[in-house]
Formats: structure tokens, C-alpha cells, sequence
């Protein structure tokens, strides 16, 4: 009992011993100076690399002294600058580029406009321009897209050499958007059909009349004869046409109407004497 009580007491005091080693400062000095001449050179590097871009912002090196515009058809380059609003010598980081993008996209002949910073002193601005693909008579004359938009009312000068589409109104536009939409492009994509066609394509029609019961009834550039199209299958009923149009087109003026909704057939009513007052 007293041999294991001795031992104890001895434990003790070399555990006692052990907590008064000295620390090692001269380590933790070293470290810390390490340490303080680190974080130092980082701040250091940092304030001089914002002191820098400062630098490089006031002294004009971002200035803009270039505007490129690309892909622009209908519209000149001093036109979409206009637009845009961007002053030479504006800083390339000041402008907001969505922005000018969306004032440039007022025009009725712009789609889209992408607005770019080309470091370090130029902007690009990538246009897609709207295609009409038709006329459509809403009181006035408004070109059409192919997606069935309507973009522009026309105006002196603009190209009137574009299908014609009626039986849309201002009234049906407004009152049944969908149907009205529903409609244009059902004519839109025989206007697509009719522009793969070499025998009897778009420069034969003058016109296209959709009705929502009736379908489609196109009118001949020669002759303004009516050619009842209905509804769907466009693709075959052009092909049933196409296959006798060379024998039928010298005789349009005797032709009343032409009728491809019969299955395999092309109805050809000959001679009525009405004026039709088209083509």
C-alpha cells in the first residue's frame, strides 16, 4: 500500500514537471511573422491591383471608339446606332447591354438584338431581322412573319410583290387571338409549301382566303382564278395540281374555279362569265 502511494506522488510530480515546459517562441514568433508578411503582401497585391483598374477606367484605355453592327439587311448601320444610344467614348463597362438591346428591338424590322463588349475598346451589335413572309389585310396592309407575327404596317416604298392573306380582321384579332393566329398559319404553311414548288409556286398566287369552316381558297396571280384548298394535306393536293397545271394554265381565263378537295381528283369548273376582280 505505502509502494503504490510512493508511486502516485511520483507520477504526480513528473506530470507537474511536464506542465512547466517552457513554449517554444521563438516557432510561434517565426510563424507568426510568416504569417503577418503574408496576409500583408495579399493586401498589398490587392490594393494594387484595384488601384490599377481604377487607373485603367479614368485613363480611357475602355473607352468605346468602335461599334460593329452584324447581319443588319433592311437596316443601315447609322439607323441601328441611332438606336442604340451608345457614345463614342462612353466607358465599355457603363453600358448596359440588355437595354440598348431592347431599344434597338423598337424597330418592327428587328427580331432580335444582341448587344456584345469586345474588350477593350469595341461593341457588336448581331441584329436577326424579320422575313416577311405575306400581306394581311387588317383595315390596313401589315406584313406577316413566319411564325404568324405581325410585324409592320406598310408604308410608302415597302415592297408590295407578297401574297396577300384575308379573312383575318382587326375584330377577330382581337376578340379570338388563338383562331386568328390559328388561321394565318395555316396559310403561312401552305406559303412554305408553295415556296418548294418549281411547276406551280408562290409566283402564281395573288392571294390567299382562309375562312375557319371553309379552309383555304387561293387566288391565281393570271387570271385571279380561285383554287379551293380546304383544309390540311396541302403537300398532296399541289402535287394532284401540279401534275395537269401546265395544260390548264393557258386556259385560266376560262376557268372558273379549281377544286382539290376531292380525294385523287381535280375538279376544273370551266367558264362561268363572273368577274372576279383579282390577279
Amino acid at each position: 500500500m505505502a509502494k503504490s502511494l510512493k508511486q502516485t506522488r511520483a507520477v504526480g510530480r513528473n506530470r507537474r514537471k511536464k506542465q512547466k515546459q517552457p513554449l517554444p517562441w521563438r516557432q510561434l514568433l517565426a510563424r507568426l511573422l510568416r504569417v503577418t508578411v503574408f496576409c500583408g503582401s495579399a493586401a498589398f497585391l490587392v490594393f494594387a491591383a484595384v488601384l490599377a483598374g481604377r487607373l485603367l477606367l479614368v485613363s480611357g484605355y475602355f473607352a468605346v471608339t468602335s461599334v460593329r453592327v452584324e447581319n443588319q439587311q433592311r437596316l443601315q448601320q447609322d439607323e441601328v446606332l441611332a438606336l442604340s444610344d451608345i457614345e463614342r467614348g462612353s466607358n465599355i463597362f457603363d453600358l448596359d447591354l440588355d437595354m440598348i438591346g431592347r431599344k434597338i428591338e423598337e424597330n418592327p424590322w428587328v427580331a432580335s438584338a444582341r448587344v456584345e463588349r469586345v474588350f477593350p475598346d469595341e461593341v457588336v451589335i448581331r441584329l436577326e431581322e424579320r422575313q416577311p413572309q405575306a400581306i394581311v389585310h387588317l383595315g390596313y396592309l401589315y406584313y406577316v412573319d413566319s411564325d404568324g407575327e405581325i410585324f409592320k404596317m406598310l408604308d410608302a416604298g415597302d415592297r408590295l410583290d407578297y401574297p396577300l392573306i384575308s379573312g383575318v380582321d382587326r375584330q377577330l384579332l382581337l376578340d379570338h387571338p388563338e383562331q386568328a393566329r390559328e388561321l394565318l398559319q395555316g396559310a403561312l404553311g401552305l406559303l412554305a409549301e408553295l415556296g418548294q414548288r418549281h411547276i406551280f409556286g408562290l409566283d402564281q398566287v395573288s392571294e390567299l382566303a382562309v375562312d375557319a369552316h371553309e379552309g383555304i381558297t387561293l387566288y391565281t396571280y393570271r387570271g385571279g382564278v380561285p383554287v379551293l384548298f380546304g383544309q390540311n394535306g396541302y403537300r398532296t393536293k399541289l402535287d394532284r395540281l401540279e401534275r395537269i397545271y401546265r395544260e390548264l394554265q393557258p386556259r385560266l381565263a376560262a376557268i372558273d374555279y379549281i377544286d382539290l378537295n376531292v380525294v385523287e381528283r381535280v375538279i376544273v369548273k370551266l367558264d362561268s362569265h363572273r368577274n372576279r376582280g383579282r390577279g
